[in-house]
């Protein structure tokens, strides 16, 4: 089974875009976890634009399955996590100012510094993961820096999916097998949603965990929180183990 690990990040810029509480970071993640999600995402940026430090402080506190941190690896984003320890913690290259993840790591030209990262999350009980995209060699050099998992960068998926769902899948159906070979599990995240899940989950080998924000809350503006996640834990097969 794939677990869903719902990213909270809009509900975070829709409370932040009117000064107050509304809506209540601390209950949407509570409700997720109890409508079904096996894991909280949220990525603190610099310019606290949705998730705040606050917000993860707080979070650490309530969250009862799967806590996991994105960032980039930053002395900000370190000392956060080393604070709060989640379950996991998800390496992106975005610079500062990015929108969003945009790209993933080169995990050559990176080898050094990632290997010192991953070393120090380690050390502290947090599980790694790092964002790349579906390139054998970045795969195989990523089981060289320690990591425990890669996020599989999943854009270019989403798009194609329509024209050819094939092609589409077909790197990162060859990115997870040439993972699984080297020892690391596999997460994958950006743009899934209900029209592209289920084929990405049963052609992807060994796939642990997907990370789904945007879509799924512009799925609960129409269907409500609870019935949404109920439709993404149908997609990633939790209901074919009942």
């Amino acid at each position: 089974m794939t677990r869903l690990s719902v990213n909270i990040n809009k509900f975070a810029t829709i409370r932040n875009a009117r000064g107050s509480n509304n809506p209540d970071l601390i209950q949407v993640a509570k409700d997720c976890e109890r409508f079904g999600a096996q894991g909280i995402t949220v990525h603190p940026r610099p310019d606290e634009r949705h998730i705040k430090r606050s917000d993860v402080l707080a979070l650490s506190k309530v969250v009862t399955t799967e806590f996991n941190i994105e960032g980039y690896p930053d002395q900000r984003y370190l000392d956060l996590v080393l604070e709060v320890k989640p379950a996991q913690a998800t390496l992106v290259p975005d610079p500062p100012d990015a929108i969003t993840s945009n790209a993933g790591w080169d995990t050559i030209k990176n080898a050094e510094l990632l290997k010192e990262i991953t070393s120090t999350l380690k050390s502290a009980g947090i599980r790694t993961s790092i964002f790349v995209e579906p390139v054998s060699k970045m795969v195989e050099h990523a089981a060289n820096v320690g990591t425990d998992r890669i996020e599989l960068y999943t854009e270019a998926y989403a798009r194609g999916y329509f024209k050819d769902k094939v092609a589409a899948v077909k790197p990162y159906v060859e990115a997870a097998k040439i993972a699984h070979k080297v020892g690391l599990e596999i997460n994958a995240g950006h743009d899934l949603d209900l029209d592209n899940l289920k084929y990405f989950r049963e052609q992807v080998p060994h796939l642990d965990e997907v990370s789904i924000g945007h879509a799924l809350v512009c799925d609960a503006i129409y269907l409500g929180l609870e019935n949404t996640i109920q439709k993404y834990l149908k997609e990633v097969g939790f209901y074919d183990t009942k």
